[in-house]
């Protein structure tokens, strides 16, 4: 059974934009796109909530006037979005699924047959939505494939210009992808997803690393130029060195290395305004409880104006 990309829909702008997105890789990778709807179902005295948005509470008014019951008309959410991407993207195979279960849960099991996962970065909050910020962190933390967060807003920030619609161009080049490399772990599997993605795109991988002096250096030590150009010179062949053999691998992927004195998350930051996509890493943890992902990665989530890719990796 071939691998899926996998969407998260919960009918938010954000799971939307997130299908949008994932209806376009989906096509890059000829691969299939399922669209997976969790139903949480809540009594409904707490279903009627002040916890849930105004658009939550929207959607369910007006499936009410519609005479649509609360569980059918949620049930309708994949098949609106499927109707919707299949317009726009008519050569990719669209599946629908709707699943019952707590979201976080029920979506990193989704993952395990997904060759990733993507979800919006936002979702309707409350009980209402499976993207309220914890759950969402959840799935990145659990999920043992790659996860791509998109916000409502980067529905087109994968390329550079949209269509009089808000469509991304089709014709339009695609914005370097920007990867976040640590020299001292640089990890296989987190390589190849970054330079794939590149590849697939025909478009540059901007290789960002970061680096600190050592703590040796930095503490008691003057100010000193010198040393600081010294440090600057090892850190970029520590990176050109990481990066030899797989220029050598992907010969069509035009490589840039950055290497930036201080924060990886500050940098990574600033590097994905002008990103279709910022890969960032995640080394698993298979602990029951809690989100693990990294300083790094947690700010690279919250603060990228580009989709963000977490890589899981040993």
């Amino acid at each position: 059974m071939p691998r899926t990309v996998t969407v998260g829909l919960d009918g938010s702008r954000e799971s939307r934009a997130a299908a949008e997105w994932a209806a376009r890789e989906a096509k890059l990778r000829d691969l299939p796109l399922k669209l997976v709807h969790v139903w949480e179902p809540v009594p409904e005295p707490m279903a009627q909530a002040s916890l849930l948005s105004a658009e939550t509470q929207q959607h369910r008014s007006e499936r009410s006037e519609m005479g649509v019951p609360p569980a059918e008309g949620w049930g309708r959410i994949p098949q609106e979005a499927a109707e919707a991407v299949r317009l726009r993207h008519l050569d990719v195979e669209v599946v629908t699924e709707q699943l019952s279960g707590h979201p976080g849960d029920v979506l990193v099991k989704a993952a395990e047959d997904a060759e990733l996962l993507v979800l919006g970065s936002r979702g309707l909050g409350g009980l209402g939505g499976f993207m309220v910020g914890s759950v969402g962190l959840s799935v990145v933390a659990h999920a043992e494939r790659p996860v791509v967060l998109v916000r409502s807003q980067e529905q087109a920030a994968d390329e550079h210009e949209t269509d009089p619609t808000g469509v991304p161009s089709a014709g339009t080049p695609f914005r370097p992808v920007v990867l976040g490399l640590d020299v001292q772990h640089p990890d296989e599997t987190l390589l190849t997803f970054a330079f794939d993605a590149a590849r697939r795109r025909e478009t540059s991988l901007r290789v960002v690393h970061a680096w600190y002096p050592p703590p040796y250096y930095a503490y008691g030590t003057p100010v000193n130029p010198a040393l600081n150009e010294a440090l600057a010179l090892s850190a970029e062949a520590e990176l050109a060195k990481v990066l030899s053999p797989w220029r050598t691998r992907f010969p069509d992927v035009e490589v840039v290395e950055v290497t930036r004195y201080g924060s990886p998350a500050f940098h990574l930051v600033k590097a994905s305004r002008e990103a279709c996509l910022a890969v960032v890493g995640r080394r698993a943890r298979r602990l029951p409880v809690g989100a693990h992902i990294g300083h790094t990665t947690h700010s690279v989530l919250h603060h990228a104006t580009a989709p963000v890719a977490v890589v899981p990796h040993d």
